[in-house]
């Protein structure tokens, strides 16, 4: 996941704090401490991380609480809501309707992944039913026309351009009114970029849109630049009526935070965010399930709707009556790992999944998370059907992890390791119920293809069907 270092870094002061015998002042400031050290060397801008200070001490009042209050939850809470503020403008982006005619045009400095990112943007829309189409009228870059028409062809969508019209204003127009008839109901133009904010940049945009009416102006904005997109993001929305960001490039990049941060703080929604030059590396920013994530919580309206994307509902075999009551064992885990791997980039599925820390399989390291996870399901191999799935940690005593690592060929470093990982992500997921955050999905079909991904026995951890469906009533953010 994006940012994987900062989540790290602020769970594990959370994690520090909530192991504190005593929670006081002392405790609190410390922690504060360590994660206004994450933010900045994350580039979040100085400000920024004076107020998420500053907000948050002045939430968490320990001499107001009450007697018997669970002053960890009550930071941790306090942490969770400032990151979220920090990182949401407060107002939704337009969102294009199935079935109905919608212009979205595409603006940004030239470099920022622009052309790409038209093309990621339209595979997903295509991939939720809809009838996109793409058009460039980007003629001031050489080339711009052969890479979107490449990328379309690819992606399997419509394309218009012309390699020998120079008037992006006519492109445009000729453009959206040729899929407008084709009955489109997503037609997306490109527009020229530049190096720098130039006048000729903004009136170019200025003429396209006035021309082609769009439904959302969307600027695409390169993540790595850090602070300055707070700069940048202003200048556009103020000449070209932006009215939602992608940022591209996060893939790592330290400076993300202060990219995400910088952007929020002009009060524009971000609505995706670029992980890497693949059309599957491109993420739905929504922020509570973002910060969920970033903080190791996980996100399972992401997971549904990954699964959603990746494999139809009748595709998919339908295990849930098959389910029986059990614990999270080493077997789940197992067969966690088999129902995953071949659904989409791991980096991302692994950090949607409770227990799960954003390092798990790191961004730019899947085949090392490859081999961590066959070594692991190596280790499961070696093991005998009562450990498999046993609910007591005490049965795995010094000389059975001997016994595996020594039938699986392994160190017992990494046995241990394994039944760390497993014990860890067991917490969580006994957790889940209690958890502060919402996920509303009363569609049985959503709660079946979470099921269907998952393991036998899980949903049976938190109370079957039923259990499940009330736990996704009580959870709050309804994934949009």
């Amino acid at each position: 996941m994006v940012l994987a270092q900062l989540g790290g870094s602020i769970a594990a002061a959370l994690a520090r704090m909530g192991r504190a015998t005593v929670v006081d002042e002392k405790v609190l400031a410390e922690c504060l401490n360590e994660i206004a050290r994450a933010l900045l060397q994350a580039d979040v801008r100085f400000e920024t991380v004076r107020d998420v200070r500053a907000n948050i001490k002045g939430t968490v009042n320990l001499d107001a609480l009450a007697a018997g209050t669970d002053k960890r939850r009550v930071i941790h809470q306090a942490v969770v809501g400032e990151l979220c503020r920090m990182l949401d403008p407060g107002k939704p982006a337009f969102t294009p309707t199935k079935g109905k005619p919608s212009v979205v045009m595409f603006v940004g400095l030239q470099g920022s992944g622009k052309t790409i990112t038209c093309t990621k943007y339209a595979d997903y829309y295509r991939r939720k039913g809809f009838n996109p189409a793409l058009v460039c009228a980007d003629t001031f870059r050489a080339g711009a026309f052969d890479q979107l028409k490449q990328n379309a062809s690819k992606a399997k969508i419509p394309f218009y351009g012309s390699y020998i019209e120079s008037d992006p204003v006519k492109i445009a127009v000729e453009g959206v009114d040729r899929f407008r008839k084709e009955k489109c109901d997503l037609i997306i133009v490109d527009t020229s970029g530049r190096h720098k904010q130039e006048a000729a940049l903004f009136e170019e945009m200025r003429q396209v849109s006035e021309a082609t009416k769009p439904n959302l102006v969307i600027f695409v904005m390169d993540g790595s630049i850090g602070q300055a997109a707070f700069d940048q993001a202003q200048a556009f929305k103020q000449s070209a009526s932006v009215g939602a960001v992608i940022v591209t490039k996060m893939d790592g990049h330290a400076k993300g935070g202060g990219a995400l941060s910088a952007v929020a703080a002009t009060r524009s929604p971000v609505i995706f965010i670029g992980t890497g030059e693949h059309l599957p590396d491109f993420e739905v920013f929504d922020v509570k399930p973002f910060v969920s994530r970033l903080l190791g919580m996980g996100d399972l309206s992401g997971l549904i709707d990954k699964i959603q994307d990746v494999i139809p509902i009748n595709q998919q075999p339908d295990i849930l009556d098959e389910l029986t009551k059990g614990a999270f064992t080493l077997r789940l885990l197992y067969q966690m790992f088999q129902n995953l791997q071949n659904m989409g980039p791991l980096g991302q599925l692994f950090s949607m999944i409770p227990g799960f820390s954003a390092q798990f399989i790191e961004k730019g390291k899947e085949k090392e998370g490859q081999a961590k996870i066959k070594r692991y399901m190596t280790i499961m191999d070696s093991m005998t059907e009562k450990e498999l799935d046993n609910t007591n940690p005490k049965l795995m005593n010094e000389s059975r992890i001997t016994r595996i690592a020594r039938g699986s060929g392994r160190l017992v470093k990494e046995v241990v390791d394994m039944l760390e990982e497993h014990k860890r992500m067991a917490k969580m997921w006994s957790k889940l119920p209690l958890a502060n955050r919402k996920l509303n999905m009363n569609n049985r079909g959503s709660l079946k293809s979470l099921g269907n991904a998952l393991p036998p026995n899980m949903l049976n951890q938190l109370g079957g069907l039923n259990g499940l469906q009330n736990m996704m009533k009580q959870m709050g953010t309804q994934r949009k």
